[in-house]
C-alpha cells in the first residue's frame, strides 16, 4: 500500500530535504520534493497528497501561510518540521491545522514513527475514505484516478479530454484485450459505429502524443493492423 501513498516534503534545506526523501523512498512511499513555498503551492494545486511534511521558514511563501492553503484544499495530515522551538509557535501551528510538530534537529526514527502513526490514524479512523485506493489504477508508469479523472505519468499530471480519459481507462481496465475500432467507438461514444475511423484515429493519436511527452519507456497504445488497438504488455 505504501507506494500508493503520496507524501510531499516542503523543506528549503537541501540536506534535510534529501534525508527525508531517501528515508521515505526506502519505505516504499511515493515522494515529491519542494524547496520553497511557491513551488509547493504548484504541487498542492496539481495533485492530492496523503501527507505533507512542512518546514516553516521557507522562501517565497512561509510555512504558516502554506498551512492555511493546505487546509483549504485537503484534510490530509500535516507534520511541521521546524527549528522554531517556541511553545507558542507549536500551539499556534496545531491550532491552525497541523497534526504534529517535530523540532529540529530530529531523530530520523522518531520522524518515521510519527509519519506512520499519523497516516494510520488518517487512513483508518478519520474522514479519509480508504476506498479511494480502489479507484486508483496503476499500470507501469501510468496512474489513473477514476474519481477525479486525473492521469499521471511518472508523477506528471497529464491533461486529457473526457474521451481520451475514457479510452485510456478502458484499455487499462482490459490490458489483454484487443479492441476493434467498432468496439472502442461503441464502448466510449455509446452509439452505433458507422465506420467513422477518423474520430477514433484522432483521439488515439492525441492520447499517444500526450502520454509520450513525459519520457515514457513504453509505447502504451499499440496498433493491431487490420483490427484496432491494444495496450502494450
Amino acid at each position: 500500500m505504501n507506494q500508493k501513498i503520496k507524501l510531499l516534503i516542503i523543506e528549503d534545506d537541501n540536506d534535510i530535504n534529501k534525508l527525508l526523501y531517501e528515508m521515505l523512498l526506502n519505505e516504499g512511499y511515493t515522494v515529491k520534493q519542494a524547496y520553497s513555498g511557491t513551488e509547493a503551492l504548484i504541487y498542492l494545486e496539481q495533485e492530492y497528497w496523503h501527507m505533507v511534511l512542512l518546514d516553516l521558514m521557507l522562501p517565497g511563501k512561509s510555512g504558516e501561510e502554506l498551512l492555511g492553503d493546505i487546509r483549504k484544499r485537503m484534510t490530509a495530515p500535516v507534520i511541521i518540521i521546524s527549528a522554531k522551538e517556541e511553545r507558542s509557535i507549536k500551539i499556534d501551528m496545531l491550532r491552525l491545522g497541523a497534526d504534529d510538530f517535530i523540532s529540529k534537529p530530529f531523530d530520523i526514527d522518531e520522524v518515521l514513527a510519527r509519519i506512520e502513526s499519523n497516516l494510520r490514524r488518517y487512513i483508518e479512523f478519520s474522514s479519509y475514505d480508504n476506498s479511494k485506493y480502489k479507484n486508483i489504477v496503476d499500470y507501469k508508469e501510468i496512474s489513473i484516478n477514476k474519481d477525479t479523472r486525473e492521469v499521471f505519468v511518472n508523477d506528471n499530471n497529464v491533461i486529457l479530454t473526457s474521451r481520451e480519459f475514457d479510452i485510456l481507462e478502458l484499455l487499462i481496465n482490459n490490458p489483454k484485450k484487443v479492441f476493434s475500432k467498432s468496439n472502442l467507438f461503441e464502448s466510449i461514444w455509446k452509439s452505433e459505429y458507422l465506420c467513422d475511423d477518423n474520430t477514433i484515429t484522432v483521439h488515439v493519436s492525441n492520447l499517444r502524443n500526450k502520454l509520450s511527452k513525459f519520457e515514457t519507456k513504453y509505447n502504451y497504445i499499440q496498433t493491431v493492423w487490420g483490427i484496432g488497438y491494444k495496450l502494450e504488455k
